[in-house]
């Protein structure tokens, strides 16, 4: 039996979540499926300019895993652009960073994604301003349900 995969770390949940092809109806295009986690290789590989060692380290998992995912998004792209195919974005196994925070008194901390999408308000623990920046801003979705599968939890896609 094959061990289950280790969770990747998704720093960023994209807006858009369907592309497709101007001028061609939804009922005739067939659709490609990236993973969050694929799109989290590209973003970190070929919009931050990452090397690969960097990139397999932020999405905490191994350089030949993170090339393997990069490579399978990579022809999925090329794919539905030279055959113009939709592009669907949504499923995988991965876990949302944690959020990090600072407030204008110069304290910095870290909260669990879910913890801070929960609370309505962010203070800080040392100071207790409750005025405080996202030190990366926040993305929507909760790594789960639609959006795919969460660490420990189970797969469940629409």
């Amino acid at each position: 039996m094959a061990r289950p995969p280790k969770c990747r770390r998704v720093n960023f949940m994209p807006g858009v979540t369907y592309f497709k092809p101007a001028g061609i109806p939804l009922r005739v295009l067939d659709e490609i499926h990236l993973t969050v986690e694929e799109v989290e290789s590209i973003r970190l590989k070929d919009l931050e300019g990452l090397d690969q060692e960097q990139c397999a380290k932020k999405m905490n998992i191994s350089r030949a895993t993170f090339q393997r995912i990069l490579e399978s998004a990579r022809k999925k792209l090329a794919e539905a652009l030279l055959n113009g195919k939709a592009i669907r974005i949504e499923g995988g196994n991965f876990e949302m960073a944690p959020l990090h925070f600072t407030c204008p008194t110069g304290h910095e901390w870290e909260m669990p994604f879910d913890v801070a999408m929960k609370t309505e308000r962010q203070i800080c623990p040392v100071c207790n301003v409750p005025v405080v920046v996202p030190m990366q801003p926040a993305a929507s979705g909760w790594g789960r349900g639609r959006w795919g599968r969460r660490c420990g939890g189970r797969n469940s896609r629409i």
